[in-house]
């Protein structure tokens, strides 16, 4: 799985943090912020989270009827495997949008709506979190490329 081609097949915002995510077409990305509208904005380290839709994929083999934001996922990607990508890995999205890896997965301590409603949650372990470099405009369709 290597980044030629890869893209983000969804972009996602809830008002609440700990909730499945809304797939809404395009969003704003600010710099040092994150999606504008979604429960996540601040100025940390966490601004933009990150999950393949080939992890989705593994939930979905097990039965589980979820798809892109159901794991509370700013960005569902796909061709990229975000897991291998080093902290501070810069990534490209579309024409303007540069995003440094921060962490990889997360603990939860206590067991959000979407583990109750799916029984299992993959985020904590294939998740990754972002901050904006470089804000612009994201779109659903947009490449996403690990910047050299």
């Amino acid at each position: 799985m290597h980044q030629n081609g890869a893209k983000i097949i969804s972009v996602n915002i809830s008002s609440k943090k700990g909730v499945r995510k809304t797939p809404v077409g395009r969003a704003s990305v600010m710099v040092n912020h994150g999606i504008d509208g979604d429960a996540h904005v601040a100025d940390w380290h966490r601004q933009i989270s990150l999950l393949a839709q080939e992890s989705i994929d593994k939930m979905i083999s097990m039965g589980l009827k979820v798809g892109p934001g159901d794991f509370a996922e700013n960005l569902t990607t796909l061709g990229i495997d975000l897991l291998s990508l080093p902290i501070g890995t810069k990534l490209k999205v579309g024409g303007d949008i540069v995003l440094e890896v921060t962490q990889i997965g997360k603990e939860c301590y206590n067991r959000c709506a979407i583990y109750r409603q799916a029984g299992d949650c993959v985020m904590p372990r294939e998740g990754i979190f972002a901050r904006v470099i470089h804000g612009g405009e994201v779109n659903m369709g947009d490449t996403v490329a690990i910047e050299e």
